[in-house]
């Protein structure tokens, strides 16, 4: 169970997420013989695949904190490559975005809007900063300081951005509300550790 367990970490964790999503992806278009509802079905997929990855890289420390065991440590430790899996997964999403956009133009633009291209393209700027920033020599080239301000603001825009993307959907689509859980669970739990953190700071004081 162990050599199992340290078998799926770091880079073939990255790489085997990585594979599934692409082969879960093309199958997932040829059900609609790769026509735009297909390419629409893997936005839709990608979209929450990303959700599970980040919710996982986001909940990560917070977790390992508060219960602490196997798997919490498993997580923390592989929280980097859960977050580059979640980037690889939104990396995804966005060539199917730029292919819908191709093939089905009038679609496109009744689908989108100035927000959702302001807003898109800093959640995309900001994913391409923290995966930059995701290895120990880049990591170090711009120190720990702004390395922890970039990780720490971008997690929390990135969790903000799909609140509202899912949130936006809660209206006309009621089922869209199961996918705030999880981001309002990480959230919380985030609060908590960070609670936690705190008293034990304020009981020496």
């Amino acid at each position: 169970m162990s050599q199992r367990q340290s078998w799926f970490e770091g880079w073939r964790l990255l790489a085997v997420l990585t594979l599934c999503l692409i082969a879960l992806c093309l199958w997932i278009a040829s059900m609609r013989q790769f026509e735009v509802e297909g390419v629409r079905m893997v936005i839709r997929f990608t979209a929450r695949s990303s959700l599970s990855l980040f919710c996982l890289a986001f909940s990560a420390a917070a977790l390992a904190r508060l219960w602490p065991n196997a798997w919490t440590r498993w997580q923390r430790r592989n929280r980097r490559y859960l977050g580059l899996s979640f980037a690889a997964s939104h990396t995804i999403h966005a060539v199917a975005i730029v292919v819908f956009a191709k093939m089905d133009p009038a679609g496109f633009a009744e689908a989108t809007s100035p927000a959702s291209y302001i807003f898109g393209g800093i959640g995309y700027a900001v994913i391409v900063a923290m995966s930059a920033t995701s290895f120990d020599r880049t990591a170090a080239l711009i120190g720990p300081h702004v390395w922890r301000a970039l990780h720490l603001i971008g997690g929390y825009y990135l969790w903000f951005q799909f609140m509202v993307s899912f949130g936006k959907r809660v209206t006309t689509m009621p089922g869209y509300a199961a996918f705030l859980l999880p981001l309002l669970a990480v959230m919380a739990l985030r609060m908590i550790a960070m609670a936690s953190r705190a008293t034990p700071q304020a009981a020496k004081a």
